[in-house]
Order: C-alpha cells, then sequence, then structure tokens
C-alpha cells in the first residue's frame, strides 16, 4: 500500500501505476459505502482551495460535493478577484501565494484552461509552481496538458462496464465543435488507457496534431503494456471493431499563433467528424464516453450519446468519487 499522503496529481503520468490503482481501489469502495465512516470524517474541519481561472459545470460541483462528503469544505477561489502577480500587473507571488494558502488549507486544486494563458505549457508550468512552493498537495482540476481527474473517471468507468480492460481498443476521434477545447482531457487519456493495457488508435483531421511530447511517451506506455498505438487521418478505419470510441473536439497547434477565430475557421472545414449512428455500427458496439458538455449534433449525435451503450453519465459521477479517493490518499493522513 503506497503512501500518497501530500502527494500533489499535476498528470496520472507522474504516479506509479500501483498508485493509480490504489485509486480506483478505494474510489469503487467509497462508491459503495459513499455516506459511511470512515469516509465522511476524513477530512473533517478541513478546507480544500480551489482556483478557477477558468469555469466549470461538473468540476466545481464534483469537488465542493467530494469536499463536503469526506466531512470537509471547499473554498471557491477566482484569481482574477485576488491580488496576484501577473504578466503587467504588480501582485503576490507565486512562492509567497503558495507558501500562506498551505497554512490555511489541506490541499490546493487549480483550473487553468486555454482561455487563461498566452501559450501552451504555462498552465502546466503554473501548476507546477505552486506544487513546488506549497506544502500541500496540489490536483490539476484540468489545465491546459492533463487532466487527471478525468483520466481515472473515464478508466473506472470502463473497468466497472467490461472489466479488465486490456487489450480492449480504445479510438478517441475528433469531433467538430463551434467550442473551441484544449488537449487537457485527450491528452490524459492518451497517457492513461495504453498503462492498462488498451489498444488505442488515436484520429483526427490534418493540422490538429497533439503534443508531440505526450504521443510519444504514449507508445512508450503502449509498448511496456504490451498494447498498440496507431494514429491515423482515416476516422471510417478508426472505429472498425472499436471497443469504446470517444468524439471530441480540440484545438489545433497554432492555436496561441493565430489565435481562436482561426481555429474555428479550421474546424469549419472538417464539419462531417462527427461520431454518427452509421459510423458507431461500424464499431464493436463500443461503449461511448466523453467528458462532457457534449457538443450534441457537432461532436455526436444524439442517437449515439443517448443510446444504451453511452456511459457519460456513470463517468460524470465516477468524477465524484475518484476526487474523493485522490483527496482522502493525498490529504487525510494514517487512515488507510
Amino acid at each position: 500500500m503506497a503512501d500518497l499522503f501530500g502527494k500533489s496529481l499535476i498528470t496520472t503520468q507522474d504516479w506509479e501505476k500501483e498508485w493509480l490503482d490504489e485509486v480506483l481501489e478505494v474510489a469503487k469502495d467509497m462508491k459503495k459505502h459513499r455516506y459511511e465512516k470512515p469516509y465522511t470524517e476524513l477530512l473533517r474541519n478541513k478546507t480544500f482551495l480551489m482556483f478557477f481561472y477558468n469555469p466549470s459545470v461538473r468540476t466545481r460541483q464534483s469537488f465542493e460535493a467530494a469536499a463536503t462528503e469526506l466531512g470537509g469544505h471547499a473554498q471557491f477561489l477566482e484569481p482574477k478577484s485576488m491580488r496576484l502577480k501577473s504578466k503587467g500587473k504588480a501582485g503576490e507571488t507565486i512562492e509567497d501565494a503558495a507558501n500562506v494558502m498551505s497554512r490555511y488549507g489541506v490541499g490546493l486544486g487549480i483550473r487553468m484552461l486555454e482561455d487563461a494563458i498566452e501559450e501552451y505549457g504555462q498552465g502546466d508550468e503554473l501548476l507546477r509552481e505552486y506544487a513546488k512552493y506549497g506544502t500541500i498537495p496540489v490536483i490539476s482540476m484540468a489545465h491546459d496538458k492533463y487532466h487527471p481527474c478525468q483520466g481515472l473517471s473515464d478508466l473506472m468507468g470502463l473497468q466497472e462496464h467490461m472489466g479488465d480492460v486490456k487489450g480492449k481498443k480504445i479510438t478517441l476521434m475528433w469531433g467538430y465543435s463551434s467550442m473551441v477545447r484544449s488537449w487537457s482531457s485527450v491528452q490524459e487519456d492518451i497517457l492513461l488507457m495504453p498503462r492498462y493495457g488498451m489498444n488505442f488508435t488515436l484520429a483526427y483531421p490534418e493540422g490538429f496534431d497533439l503534443d508531440p511530447e505526450v504521443i510519444s511517451k504514449a507508445k512508450e506506455n503502449a509498448e511496456t503494456a504490451g498494447a498498440t498505438f496507431e494514429i491515423t487521418h482515416d476516422r471510417f478505419e478508426a472505429v472498425k471493431d472499436a471497443q469504446v470510441v470517444y468524439a471530441r473536439h480540440w484545438m489545433n497547434p497554432l492555436r496561441y499563433v493565430n489565435g481562436k477565430d482561426a481555429d474555428r475557421e479550421l474546424s469549419l472545414k472538417y464539419k462531417d467528424w462527427r461520431l454518427t449512428k452509421e459510423l458507431h455500427d461500424l464499431t464493436d458496439n463500443a461503449y461511448y464516453i466523453h467528458p462532457m458538455p457534449v457538443d450534441r449534433g457537432n461532436e455526436v449525435d444524439d442517437e449515439v450519446a443517448d443510446s444504451p451503450r453511452s456511459i457519460i453519465y456513470d463517468i460524470a459521477e465516477n468524477r465524484l468519487h475518484t476526487q474523493k479517493a485522490i483527496m482522502a490518499l493525498t490529504m487525510a493522513k494514517g487512515w488507510r
């Protein structure tokens, strides 16, 4: 049994697989015994601080519910209303803020997506700086590179419905959307699923490449686990025989160079990249997953999103349970 107390979680790739196994084991038990001791007292009278550089639906709700169900409290913070140092603005440094907040709370969550930064990687750097200077664990609530809580919730949902996922084929397909979305959720799954032995196929139109370092690491993860990792620009071939399919938009790599409007213009060329019923029929009766919000009618047809093979709501619920497990293991000492 690993001692995870005090450890930050910026991406699942930073953690040993055995640590992730422990999170999943605890999350599943918490789901079965949701309102029972000792879980309801693990963070009694303790505060989890949440920095929201970007708004959310599930993230704020699930983290606040998680803290409450563990007996604690989640404090919502918006950096724009705080005196924090930023580009062109005087204020408190990350070093000072991290040290002070470590005196107030037992953990710090940070959400920082594409619109809150000026170039790719800045969000990841900020989270790692807070983790460096603070003495409490920092948890990514989604940032420009990764979304560990979503990745673990996706994996938990697949394990619940499929059992051992090793050897199963998952296809992650770019889908058209008018919403410009970051790489965080897709890159987390690209790294995580191959570590658990899933054969991974990544499909997207020309011009929507992801972080090459993430892709390289994912290929290594697949090789270590005895799985495959393939990239294609043919969505029809990509979904054939898939047992899991995940269709979601993500921005192109020139988003920070050319801007949001240029990204939307490029996306418009591929409006036919949508998970339709006809496309889903090519799969091996695949489970449909998505981190939500789903852009219905663009990324996916309602017929697929609402089908019996859609497990998006189960996975959304799992955000609560995986986050409770992460918080309990990293912020509550000596209960395991």
